[in-house]
């Protein structure tokens, strides 16, 4: 065994597969991540999902992605209020 702190089998990981883009913004009324979306409960149990459930969940993501769009309002909607 070497104690070479590059060796192949120290840095490698076997990471989880996921749909993370890094863009973490919950939508309020959907409750799914702007990002990824998936729900606050699947990004919690993620890395405790059987790779089937995880696989399960990613299929249906792209059904997902239209149900928040169209802006909230932003500044227009809270002057006009």
């Amino acid at each position: 065994m070497t104690n070479d702190p590059t060796s192949d089998r120290i840095w490698s990981r076997a990471e989880i597969e996921s749909p993370c883009v890094k863009l973490c913004v919950v939508h309020p009324e959907t409750r799914l991540c702007a990002g990824c979306h998936r729900s606050i409960d699947e990004i919690t149990a993620w890395s405790r999902m059987a790779p089937e459930d995880r696989r399960a969940v990613m299929d249906q993501l792209a059904d997902r992605a239209g149900l928040a769009k169209g802006r909230r309002g932003g500044r227009t909607a809270r002057l006009k209020r």
